[in-house]
This record gives structure tokens, sequence and C-alpha cells, in this order.
């Protein structure tokens, strides 16, 4: 069993943007390596047979309350982009791209980069040329991000993650899955270190008569 924290979000939650400024530095604390991996809300949603409740109009006005007192109480800056929520493809897509031909390290130092963009400092992080910026600001050439933008076998592997998340029991963002337990939600990363603070549970032991 992999002792990693697999952390799945989608750009769009500010849940998950709030949760990417903690959970490297929960999993450092408790020796883990955090696997970044990029999915679509609607694609979760649609596969749980739900709507995407934060933004029904009944909830979306304690939600946005939640939010800011979240973010004051946590004291990371917060704010809601312009244009908020859309459908942002071309991170995710980005992302893929980059764990692919970067690694995974410089993958997830550009999902935090665009979390920041984008619910700090109001960027429009669906904007290809906005995504080459931050890339090149890492030192990646932007003129093959930009061509993996519109590669359909990139497309095809962000699709892929959603899919392969679903497998594993993901129905939301974020989402964490470590030693074989999940946790959904910002407000569950102190139930997750929690359960890192235990011996993490034995395979192929066998325990018992």
């Amino acid at each position: 069993m992999s002792t990693d924290i697999d952390f799945y979000f989608d750009f769009v939650s500010p849940y998950a943007y709030l949760a990417s400024t903690r959970i490297e530095r929960l999993a450092a604390a408790h020796g883990r390596k955090v696997r970044w991996k990029p999915v679509l809300m609607t694609v979760l949603s649609k596969a749980a047979g739900t709507q995407l409740t934060p933004f029904v109009p009944m909830k979306w006005q304690y939600v946005q309350q939640d939010l800011e007192r979240s973010a004051r109480l946590a004291g990371i800056p917060f704010r809601l982009p312009p244009g908020f929520p859309k459908l942002l493809l071309a991170p995710g897509r980005a992302m893929t791209w980059l764990a692919a031909s970067h690694g995974e390290d410089t993958a997830a130092a550009f999902a935090r980069t665009c979390f920041t963009a984008y619910f700090s400092d109001g960027v429009d992080i669906n904007d290809h040329e906005v995504l080459a910026g931050i890339a090149s600001g890492m030192g990646v050439a932007r003129a093959p991000l930009l061509a993996a933008l519109e590669d359909e076998a990139v497309k095809a592997a962000f699709r892929q993650a959603s899919e392969d998340a679903i497998a594993q029991g993901v129905f939301g963002v974020p989402f964490m899955i470590v030693d074989g337990e999940s946790f959904w939600g910002f407000d569950r990363l102190d139930q997750l270190a929690l359960v890192m603070k235990q011996p993490a549970p034995q395979v192929g032991v066998d325990g018992g008569d």
C-alpha cells in the first residue's frame, strides 16, 4: 500500500484551493509525499448522480460566507475570481502534460501557482497564454505547453484521470486518500493528520489464527 497522499482536486474548487495551501506542509510533517491529481467535478458529479451542490442558488450565499470565514481563519489570501464559477479545462490539461513531460514535482508547483493566481489574484487561468507564462516562469518552454493544450492525447489523458478517480471512489473535491482511507473536504485535513499519526496498516501480514 502506498504511503503517499493522493490529492484529487479541480482548479475551479475554492475548497480545493484552500486545501492546496496546507496539504504539502501536512504531508511533510508526517514524512509523506503528495501526488497531485487534477480531475473535473462535472465528471465526478455525473458519475455520482449528484448536482454540483455548492453552486445551487439556495446554498451559494452560505457557501460564499463559509469560504470567506474558512480562509480568514486559516490565514489564506482568498477572493472569488471574476466570472466564477466556470469550467476550467486548460489548467488540468496543462498539468497532465507537465506531469508526463517534466515530472510530478514540476506539475505540483504549477498547480499551486495556478491556484494562487486564480483565487488570490483573480487571474484567468483558463487563458492559454496565462498558463504558458506561469510555466515559463518555472523554466518550461512556452511553445510545447501551448501545443499540448490542443493535443487530443493530452485531452484524453485528462479525461481518463477523472475516470480513474471515480474508480477509486472519488466523488467530489478536494478528496484525499492515504493508507486506504478517504477524506473529502478542506475541513477533513485534521482527520487526515490524525490517521497519519497512526502506524500504517501492515499489508500481507497474517495477524490472526
